[in-house]
């Protein structure tokens, strides 16, 4: 089962001029959520891609892929991905090219990755949300796609057009961290590919 998760950053700073990654946005969010997509103790996860969708200042969107097949030569630790992310941020390139092994960056907008995974790739559209379809009664697909938001949230208009292409699931009424839900639903697969 092939599994892709986009974080919809509202004020992650697309641009390297940065101290930390807190400070730059709260792509600390984004780094949590790449260990929680990609990790395994001892391993990566292959089968899984992670994207970012940035709109802070000064230059957005910057859209941010890592591809689990292709990435190596990384850690979990936050100055790791802060130079990693550092280096993918000051690249100039407007298309999508790597910096780093598995890791690329381009100027596609949320709507358009979001239209490209429904529409080209065929993939199932998953938006998380605390009034969705509660999480074990879902069917998922072999292709699935989870959007979620950073900790200030999806705008209301981002969150309409994903569910043009997908549905509302739900962790439950707790208001959990980003990277915490990209955990379970990550355990939740692994169960029902074992089983």
């Amino acid at each position: 089962m092939v599994r892709e998760f986009i974080l919809f950053s509202r004020i992650g700073q697309t641009d390297p001029n940065f101290s930390s990654l807190h400070d730059a946005g709260r792509l600390d969010i984004m780094h949590e959520c790449i260990v929680s997509s990609l990790f395994l103790s001892h391993g990566l996860r292959r089968d899984v891609t992670f994207h970012a969708i940035l709109n802070g200042p000064p230059n957005p969107p910057v859209h941010i892929k890592i591809d689990g097949e292709t990435l190596y030569d990384v850690r979990t630790d936050i100055d790791t991905w802060q130079g990693i992310i550092k280096k993918t941020l000051s690249n100039k390139a407007q298309s999508q090219q790597q910096v780093h092994p598995g890791v690329s960056k381009d100027k596609v907008s949320f709507e358009a990755l979001l239209k490209s995974k429904a529409e080209t790739d065929n993939c199932k559209i998953y938006v998380l949300e605390e009034g969705g379809k509660e999480l074990s009664k879902i069917e998922f697909g072999e292709k699935s796609v989870f959007v979620l938001g950073d900790h200030v949230g999806m705008p209301r208009k981002a969150e309409t057009f994903a569910l043009r292409f997908g549905e509302k699931i739900s962790l439950g009424k707790t208001p959990y961290l980003a990277a915490s839900c990209i955990t379970v639903i990550n355990y939740v697969l692994d169960q029902k590919v074992k089983f």
